[in-house]
């Protein structure tokens, strides 16, 4: 293996509390990258030698984006729909259920291009670990080979089968819940980490929702809940009792939800592209913060509600109306996000960590708020190797 010193950093964002603060900021700084990891960060002054150097030219150097909530195995097009929605009209077409129909009928290879260019989309811009579900397939065979397409190209794979009641099965929600929790869940249960449930009204309630979840758990999957978007609901609650890695949306939230998340390991996933999508409520980012809770921010991509792959602008939007700090939003945008997918060598730019990181055309992280919509990811290094 080649060791790389990266030098000429005009500021490193390493997220170690080591370096202060908790973005462990070091200016005028180095990086030595040996193999796929992080060997040591510090001062430029006190760089150890390495095999080959590269210099920063003093632009900004910060973690890759870790997106914990997307939904990238689709078919289809929702454009009509938004701008509908964006136009002040009424649109009847189907939502999710027009995703469904296309997905079912898409071939694995288009499914995959599509995947593909998704995430190549999204590490063009600085993505360097990447959630995917799957959730429009609604169907046995359907669900299990969007798992099987996603753990092709990612490790962060969610079993989504609670997503909406397939169609089919709407006058008997029941039966769908126990298609989710038995022959649905052995097919995919092989290929994914986490499971996931739509707790909301007009999808699944919490009765539903503790079955599909704890039905994932003794399969060896940990919960996630989509929960609180729409309205209040048992979601959070749920998430936070069952042991959920993150409730993910948290739009809507009593003063008991917000204590709960407090007091547990549960991250509140934060996903500003759908408000912005949807012209909805943003959540109250400010109010979570200063109860203790951990955030994390993600795009939630996804044809219908957030099709965005864009981190950088979802962290300007979380500044801009969410209530975050620059450095707040750029730290749940990568340590918030590892914490959300329970991953302790992603997020961070210290020795022993992924070296995934990149190098911006800017002085400073608060450039992706300060400057939003603009390309400011100068390279993409992941595991070591420059990709971008």
């Amino acid at each position: 293996m080649t060791s790389t010193l990266l030098t000429g950093i005009g500021s490193l964002v390493t997220n170690d509390p080591a370096h202060g603060g908790p973005l462990g900021l070091i200016e005028d700084a180095a990086l030595v990258v040996d193999g796929d990891r992080v060997a040591w960060t510090g001062p430029a002054s006190a760089a150890p030698a390495a095999d080959t150097r590269h210099d920063a030219g003093g632009r900004a150097v910060v973690p890759g984006f870790v997106d914990s909530h997307a939904h990238l195995v689709f078919a289809g097009d929702r454009t009509r729909e938004f701008h509908a929605r964006m136009s002040g009209r009424p649109y009847e077409a189907g939502g999710i259920r027009t995703t469904v129909a296309a997905t079912r009928a898409a071939s694995d290879a288009d499914l995959e291009a599509n995947l593909v260019r998704h995430l190549t989309e999204g590490l063009r811009q600085g993505t360097t670990t990447q959630e995917t579900k799957s959730g429009y397939g609604l169907t046995v065979d359907d669900e299990a080979r969007a798992l099987a397409l996603a753990a092709r190209h990612t490790d962060e794979v969610t079993y989504l089968g609670a997503h909406i009641v397939a169609p089919e099965y709407a006058d008997d929600p029941a039966a769908y819940v126990s298609l989710v929790t038995g022959p649905m869940l052995d097919a995919c249960a092989p290929h994914a980490r986490w499971v996931d449930v739509f707790c909301e009204k007009g999808a699944f309630d919490g009765d539903q929702a503790r079955a599909i979840l704890t039905a994932g758990a003794a399969r060896g999957l940990t919960p996630r809940v989509h929960a609180n978007q729409l309205t209040y609901g048992p979601g959070v609650q749920l998430a936070v009792e069952l042991g959920a890695a993150s409730a993910d949306h948290c739009t809507h939230l009593s003063d008991e939800d917000v204590a709960a998340l407090a007091a547990s390991d549960t991250v509140a996933t934060l996903l500003p592209g759908a408000e912005f999508s949807t012209r909805a409520e943003w959540p109250d980012a400010r109010r979570l913060l200063d109860a203790g809770a951990t955030v994390a921010l993600s795009t939630d991509c996804n044809p219908g509600s957030s099709y965005t792959s864009s981190m950088p602008f979802c962290l300007a939007l979380a500044v801009r109306d969410m209530g975050m700090t620059p450095d707040e939003a750029l730290w749940s945008a990568t340590a918030g996000g590892a914490r959300a997918l329970r991953r302790t060598d992603v997020g961070t730019l210290t020795p022993g960590a992924r070296a995934d990181l990149l190098l911006l055309d800017a002085p400073s992280h608060v450039h992706f708020a300060y400057r939003p919509g603009v390309p400011l990811v100068a390279e993409v290094w992941r595991a070591g190797k420059r990709v971008g």
